[in-house]
């Protein structure tokens, strides 16, 4: 355990220091797969760990559960001025042939991220018991700290409600699932008409003290 989140803490720092193009997709998908994937997993099997990789029914109950509590969030949240500015993060456009290749790539990152922050830094130590969903919010919210503010704001209870469904589902797939797929359909509905009018979303959201 200690060396997991040892581990955990290394990964974040190269993760800091290996820099890649901010417009290259496939840069960032080999970067993330070798520190978030390849690196935990060679740990994992080495320390006869479990980072969480594995689907049951109760994973596959709470997956669809938790994807579909974040789909109204995604729905909202693509509507917001600053997050139709800063998606889609990757250059996209609604030609299938473009746009699906590139959600595929974006769903490889979004899984190599769930297998470091809730495979590695929360079912792989599971043996803490439930505050082991509070290991990575920090690190989380640290990483994401470029994003924008309404974004930067939920991360940590993002990461804590993914860290608990995970938990109790002894697995990642639930997170994967919603952080993968969620991406997608922000980076499809900002490229849209927004489903709720801007002015709605922004009326409604007014109250949060952050940018809109």
């Amino acid at each position: 355990m200690r060396l997991s989140l040892l581990a955990g803490l290394g990964l974040s720092v190269l993760w800091s220091l290996w820099s890649v193009p901010s417009t290259s997709l496939p840069a960032r998908v080999v970067r993330d797969v070798t520190l978030f994937v390849c690196l935990p997993g060679a740990l994992a099997l080495a320390r006869g760990r479990d980072l969480g990789w594995r689907l049951d029914r109760r994973a596959l109950r709470n997956t669809v559960a938790l994807a579909l509590f974040v789909t109204p969030f995604y729905v909202v949240g693509a509507s917001l001025p600053t997050i139709r500015t800063y998606y889609p993060m990757w250059a996209t456009d609604t030609a299938l042939v473009q746009f699906l290749p590139h959600a595929a790539a974006q769903f490889v990152v979004a899984a190599a991220a769930e297998t470091y922050y809730r495979g590695l830094l929360c079912v792989g130590v599971r043996e803490l018991g439930a505050k082991s969903i509070f290991i990575s919010p920090v690190v989380y919210a640290f990483h994401h700290v470029h994003k924008p503010p309404i974004e930067l704001a939920l991360s940590a209870p993002t990461d804590v409600l993914f860290g608990a469904v995970d938990y109790r589902s002894e697995s990642i797939v639930p997170s994967v699932v919603a952080h993968g797929f969620g991406l997608a359909l922000l980076d499809w509905l900002v490229l849209h008409p927004p489903l709720v009018p801007t002015t709605t979303a922004v009326r409604a959201l007014s109250w949060l003290p952050v940018p809109l």
